[in-house]
């Protein structure tokens, strides 16, 4: 269960506009011919390295501001939940940005929960736009996803039978409109609406607002000591959001997101030497097929000095594996939290290998690490009934099994359209 904490504040640099895309401006005036995302392309240069298709952070910042207007145009404005189906692309990254900055809600849900959850989730999600590639838009034609709430269309490519605008008229409405001023959106104003992977249950829908979005960006600058003019692999598109935030170049990975045990090693590894890739985010699986693969052959990344998974515990033999491909001060982190509250606590490869494994092999369990900087976290006594407040949560005393309970700025407050968000509501009180 996680709570969030009523007294978690914002800095004051954020009061005026509270938004992850506040960010992109701030970089590109200070870096403005940074990098900001490299896809990478079918062809090769004549010294036979992939060639990347790509932006500046200027030119990021541009394009982003183009589409917020156009968007807004087309009635795509603040607190309008879009569905974003479009595969990861510069166009994805500008979408993005550009739904942020409107103060437009994005509404994301994994498509590898199958076609049935998937329609489920968006009839809760209730949007009102739906941006899409051709085939999104078909099969949201073809199975009805939403047809009751959904009025405002966009297509990424080229438009069929179905209404709306494309991508194209999107933005020439927005040249039209600029300067674009960004959305002044608050700490407390609805920021996007994630699905839960659906592993523990039926999938819901974590309603985030911006300033969670603020405070997680800051949480993981610090744990991590991400610096300025890194160069990121982000293994799962989302996390590359957080990258502008950062001050890190996005180096896209060419690989299907929706399956990263199959993941070509090679391509990765390619990637990594070619940019001088510092941080790569992989899920386990994704860390052992390319573990295998690179020590197999010896692979060295001496530029990697941070790898950190997610989503599932990593098996201390996989962990092993890719320190034989990492120079002697680099680690790889693996955090531990839901979609409501991440990150909650981390733990180093190095203390895993040197200590806590010992004890997993005996039995004691996966070992998560220590709570994060400004995550106040708990155990207390397992109820399935209700806990209208703190004081009514019995705290356990260590080596007593229990529920942790977690507050912080990084906590979400609610599930969208569920009951379950009265009652966090309520604790959160």
């Amino acid at each position: 269960m996680t709570v969030p904490s009523p007294s978690a504040a914002i800095p004051s640099s954020h009061a005026s506009t509270c938004n992850i895309a506040a960010k992109l401006p701030e970089v590109a005036e200070l870096q403005p011919d940074t990098t900001a995302i490299a896809y990478p392309l079918r062809s090769r240069a004549p010294d036979g390295t992939r060639e990347y298709a790509s932006y500046t952070c200027a030119e990021l910042d541009r394009e982003s501001d183009v589409i917020a207007a156009g968007l807004e145009a087309h009635g795509i404005g603040r607190g309008v939940r879009t569905v974003l189906m479009v595969k990861p692309s510069l166009e994805f990254f500008a979408l993005t940005f550009a739904i942020f900055k409107a103060g437009a809600v994005p509404v994301v849900v994994d498509p590898g929960i199958g076609l049935s959850s998937l329609k489920t989730c968006l009839a809760e999600a209730e949007p009102e736009a739906f941006i899409g590639i051709p085939a999104a838009h078909a099969a949201r034609a073809l199975f009805g996803w939403s047809r009751g709430t959904i009025t405002r269309l966009v297509t990424v490519g080229r438009r069929w039978f179905w209404g709306g605008a494309t991508l194209e008229q999107v933005k020439a409405k927005g040249r039209e409109r600029l300067p674009y001023q960004m959305a002044r959106t608050t700490p407390d104003d609805v920021a996007a609406i994630l699905f839960t992977s659906g592993s523990t249950g039926i999938p819901k829908g974590v309603v985030y607002r911006h300033g969670n979005f603020v405070a997680q960006v800051e949480m993981i600058r610090r744990t991590y000591d991400i610096r300025p003019g890194e160069i990121d692999l982000p293994t799962f598109p989302l996390f590359a959001l957080f990258d502008p935030a950062l001050g890190m170049t996005t180096v896209v990975p060419d690989m299907d997101p929706r399956k990263p045990a199959e993941v070509d090693p090679a391509k990765l590894v390619e990637a990594i030497r070619q940019w001088g890739v510092t941080n790569m985010f992989g899920s386990p699986a994704l860390l052992n097929t390319v573990s295998r693969w690179g020590a197999e052959r010896g692979v060295s990344l001496p530029t990697l000095n941070r790898v950190i998974s997610a989503g599932a515990p990593v098996p201390a033999t996989v962990m092993e594996r890719v320190h034989t491909m990492l120079g002697d001060q680099a680690a790889i982190h693996t955090p531990y939290g839901a979609t409501e509250s991440l990150p909650v606590a981390t733990i180093s490869s190095r203390e895993v290998l040197s200590d806590t494994r010992a004890r997993t092999d005996e039995g004691a369990g996966v070992c998560v690490g220590r709570p994060v900087e400004d995550a106040d976290v708990c155990v207390i006594r397992i109820t399935d009934e209700p806990i209208p407040t703190w004081d009514g949560a019995e705290v356990l005393e260590a080596d007593v099994v229990g529920e942790i309970v977690v507050a912080g700025p990084m906590v979400t407050r609610e599930y969208h359209g569920r009951e379950t968000s009265t009652r966090l509501a309520k604790i959160a009180d």
